[in-house]
C-alpha cells in the first residue's frame, strides 16, 4: 500500500506539467511551435464548427419563432443583437450592406459563443474521457478555439480575403492596383507604396488575430491557475478557489463579449476602408 501511494504521487503531474498539459491540442502530429499550419488543430476545428452550427440554429429558431405581436426573450435578445449590429454596419460602411451586415452578425455571434467555451471548467473534458476510457485516445484537448493563434489567424485571413475582394469589387482590379503603388504618396514613390501598402495588409491581419488570440489565451491560463489553486487540500486553497472563481468568470464575461465585438468591429472597419480610397 505504501509503495503505491509513493508511485501515484511520483505520477502525480506538477503545476507547470498540469498548464502544459491543458495548452496541449489534438492535432494531426505533435505540435511545437504556438502557431504552425503544416498541422491540423482538430479540437479547435471541431469546436469552431460545432458553434458555428449552434449560432445558425439560434438565429434559425429565433426568425422561425419571431411575431410582429410581444416578443419573447428570445427574440427580444437576438432583435436587439441584429439592432446593434446594423446600427453599427451602417455608421462603417458606405455601400451595399446586405452581405456585410449579416456578415458582422455572423461573426459577432460566431467569435461569442466560441469566447464562451472558456466557461466550461478546465478539467471537465479530461474527466469526461478518461470516465469513457477514452484518455489514452484523447489525451490532449483545448476546448476555446479563440484561444488557439492558428484558429484566431485563419479568420483574420478570411477576413483579409474579404478586404480584397471589396477592394477589386468597388475599384476594380485597375483601380486597386493602382492605389497599391500610388498611395499614399503619389505614383513616383511607387515601390515605397507597395511595401507600405503591403505591410499595411499584413499588419491589419495578424493584429486582428493576435488581439482575440491574446486576451482568451490568457484568462484560459487564469482558469488554469485558479484551478490549480483549489487543488490545495487546504482550506485557504478550496476557498480562494471559490472566491477566485466566481472573480474572474464574472469579469470574464465583459471579455467574452468586449472581444467579439472588438473583432466585429474591426471586420467593420476593415471592409469599410475597402469600399474608400485613399
Amino acid at each position: 500500500m505504501a509503495s503505491t501511494a509513493v508511485d501515484g504521487a511520483a505520477h502525480a503531474p506538477t503545476a507547470s506539467e498540469y498548464i502544459v498539459h491543458h495548452l496541449g491540442h489534438l492535432s494531426t502530429k505533435h505540435q511545437e511551435k504556438i502557431v504552425d499550419f503544416s498541422i491540423i488543430n482538430m479540437d479547435t476545428v471541431f469546436w469552431s464548427v460545432t458553434m458555428g452550427v449552434v449560432g445558425c440554429f439560434v438565429m434559425w429558431l429565433a426568425a422561425r419563432r419571431a411575431t410582429s405581436g410581444v416578443p419573447g426573450r428570445l427574440q427580444a435578445f437576438v432583435e436587439m443583437i441584429v439592432e446593434m449590429v446594423e446600427d453599427q454596419s451602417k455608421a462603417i460602411v458606405h455601400g451595399d450592406r446586405r452581405f456585410i451586415a449579416p456578415l458582422a452578425l455572423t461573426v459577432f455571434v460566431w467569435v461569442a459563443l466560441m469566447n464562451s467555451l472558456d466557461f466550461l471548467p478546465v478539467d471537465m473534458f479530461a474527466a469526461l474521457f478518461n470516465l469513457v476510457g477514452l484518455s489514452d485516445v484523447i489525451p490532449y484537448h483545448r476546448v476555446v478555439p479563440t484561444a488557439d493563434l492558428n484558429g484566431t489567424l485563419g479568420i483574420s485571413l478570411g477576413v483579409l480575403a474579404l478586404m480584397i475582394y471589396y477592394s477589386l469589387k468597388i475599384k476594380g482590379v485597375g483601380g486597386w492596383i493602382h492605389e497599391l503603388f500610388a498611395a499614399p504618396f503619389g505614383i513616383w514613390m511607387a515601390p515605397f507604396n507597395f511595401l507600405l501598402n503591403l505591410i499595411e495588409y499584413a499588419a491589419k491581419t495578424v493584429s486582428l488575430g493576435m488581439r482575440l488570440f491574446g486576451n482568451m489565451y490568457a484568462g484560459e491560463l487564469l482558469f488554469l491557475l485558479i484551478a490549480l489553486l483549489g487543488s490545495m487540500a487546504t482550506t485557504f486553497g478550496i476557498v480562494g478557489h471559490i472566491i477566485a472563481g466566481s472573480i474572474w468568470a464574472i469579469f470574464h464575461i465583459l471579455i467574452v463579449i468586449l472581444q467579439a465585438f472588438i473583432f466585429m468591429m474591426l471586420t467593420l472597419v476593415y471592409i469599410g476602408q475597402a469600399h474608400e480610397g485613399h
